[in-house]
């Protein structure tokens, strides 16, 4: 079993093991979907579409606005 814990902004490290496994590199996107109280994390694929309502208002989607709105 892998472990890691929430910090207290709700953040988590993604252990090494998952990341190898997943082939995650900085800048790669994670898909959440919950199955009957569990989660599966899978790699985004690039181009797909996912459930971030944000992703529709091309006018916030710059690099400007992801550093702003990052701690949020």
């Amino acid at each position: 079993m892998i472990v890691s814990k929430l910090t207290s902004k709700a953040q988590t490290t993604i252990p090494q093991p998952v990341r190898a496994a997943l082939r995650l590199k900085p800048g790669d996107e994670l898909v959440y979907e919950i199955v009957d109280q569990r989660v599966i994390l899978t790699k985004a694929q690039r181009g797909a579409k996912t459930d971030d309502p944000f992703r529709t208002f091309e006018e916030w989607n710059t690099e400007t606005d992801a550093k702003a709105y990052a701690d949020l």
